[in-house]
């Protein structure tokens, strides 16, 4: 059984026992495929700290404030920043018979702000970029990169390629 505090932004396949301290109010969300989802951000804790619980859709209506839960197989996301507990399509959240007294609301570790690990590379396939700075770039189509003009993006490696010929399988 994993404590509230000890959860990090790399937490995956936890289990949480947590009472629900307030439930904000119900949101409706658009996801980046156009589809609404309803959204519930439940407060939840333990003895040792509190973090935000997300709810979706038909999660909303399973807990109420001063429950205890048990989150099985759950996650830690980043959101702007900030650690969210989730339930998912592989974990699940039932009613405990334990119960938890006190939480402490001195400690919440949804407020600390974590930096974010950049999603996407740029510049190349290793993700850093050689060679000079920009200028007056053109490329001409079947070339690999830099083509003619200032600062490729590999240093002569482009020209090496296009010397080589045309491979036939």
């Amino acid at each position: 059984m994993t404590k509230v505090k000890d959860l990090t932004p790399a937490s995956k396949q936890v289990n949480v026992l947590v009472k629900v301290v307030g439930l904000s109010e119900e949101r409706e969300i658009t996801s980046k495929f156009g589809e609404a989802r309803k959204l519930v951000e439940a407060t939840v804790g333990d003895e040792t700290a509190t973090v935000l619980l997300t709810l979706w859709n038909d999660q909303i209506g399973q807990v109420q404030k001063d429950e205890t839960v048990l989150v099985d197989n759950g996650y830690v996301t980043l959101v702007r920043g900030h650690i969210r507990l989730n339930v998912g399509k592989y974990g699940s959240m039932t009613k405990s018979d334990q119960t938890i007294e006190t939480v402490n609301t001195a400690l919440d570790v949804s407020a600390v702000e974590y930096e974010r690990e950049p999603r996407y590379r740029s510049g190349g396939y290793s993700g850093e970029r050689r060679g000079g700075g920009g200028g007056d770039r053109q490329f001409e189509f079947g070339t690999f990169g830099g083509g003619r003009g200032g600062g490729g993006g590999s240093g002569g490696r482009d020209r090496d390629r296009r010397d080589r010929g045309r491979r036939r399988f």
